[in-house]
């Protein structure tokens, strides 16, 4: 990763960058039906971003990262989802989303969070310690695509729930 790469926080005046980084970063993913900027959006106004991280290349947004809460079906407290991540296309293959998610992960540890899930490409998110589990699911959601990370060992049964954030499809109305 290039070193001029600053990770920080989240600043009221950078939500149009971030929109703007967010949905150039699905613009051309076939798997995305483009609506993870009003995803971040709609996560925003609601006050459900736990943790929202910029990635700063020469003082420009080049990348974002958002975790939320989950509600687990056992009554397990304390779960978040990651997602979405996102970095310019540009910028790609440069380790930004790595960073992104690294530094998001150990934020997620100060805060006592007991784990993370995601859905995500089975090929990437196994590096970071993500895995496939079959006590938990998302509904709707291929097996192969639902990645767990307990920071405490302790996996939840069941199912969990993304905040309804997720359901966003276009911008926010106020």
């Amino acid at each position: 990763m290039d070193a001029k790469v600053v990770i920080r926080d989240e600043a009221a005046a950078d939500a149009e960058q971030i929109g703007a980084v967010t949905a150039a970063a699905f613009e051309n993913m076939e798997i995305s039906d483009h609506t993870e900027q009003f995803v971040v959006e709609a996560l925003r106004a609601a006050n459900a971003l736990t943790v929202s991280l910029v990635a700063e290349l020469d003082g420009r947004i080049v990348g974002h990262i958002a975790f939320s809460p989950v509600t687990m079906s056992d009554g397990t407290p304390d779960w978040y989802g990651l997602g979405p991540v996102s970095v310019l296309p540009a910028c790609q293959g440069q380790g930004i989303g790595k960073a992104l998610i690294e530094a998001g992960l150990a934020r997620l540890k100060t805060i006592n969070a007991r784990g993370c899930c995601l859905v995500g490409h089975p090929e990437y998110y196994p590096r970071f310690g993500f895995h496939n589990t079959a006590g938990l699911s998302h509904a709707g959601v291929p097996p192969e695509v639902f990645f767990v990370l307990a920071f405490d060992g302790q996996v939840p049964r069941g199912s969990v729930e993304f905040h309804p954030a997720f359901l966003a499809s276009g911008p926010s109305v106020g």
